[in-house]
């Protein structure tokens, strides 16, 4: 029995693609309000609450980033396999095909 399942490994291969895109991001963007002084944003307690953030986003910037990193590594993992799984189940229909009667175009 054959399986009506399909997979896009297109779309697959790039989710993989923009996941590292974003993961790279978030690597070298830790903290756009980092650095931003009383001068900049016009009050101390703002500064404070930046820097508070700065600090919590820090802590979950860097979990999302690693999560991120190995979801692009899973799909580009799951792509490479749907394309060898592939591949080897058309080498192996191909030779299947070769060994029938009559698929050389001869008479059976």
């Amino acid at each position: 029995m054959l399986s009506d399942q399909t997979a896009d490994i297109g779309r697959i291969k790039q989710s993989s693609k923009s996941l590292a895109s974003i993961h790279r991001e978030f690597t070298r963007n830790a903290n756009p309000a980092e650095g931003l002084g009383v001068a900049t944003l016009g009050d101390q307690g703002l500064v404070d609450v930046f820097d508070d953030f700065g600090d919590n986003w820090r802590v979950h910037r860097e979990r999302l980033s690693d999560e991120l990193k190995e979801l692009s590594v899973l799909l580009s993992t799951v792509a490479k396999t749907y394309d060898d799984v592939d591949h080897a189940l058309a080498e192996a229909l191909r030779r299947t095909d070769r060994r029938k009667p009559g698929a050389d175009g001869g008479a059976r």
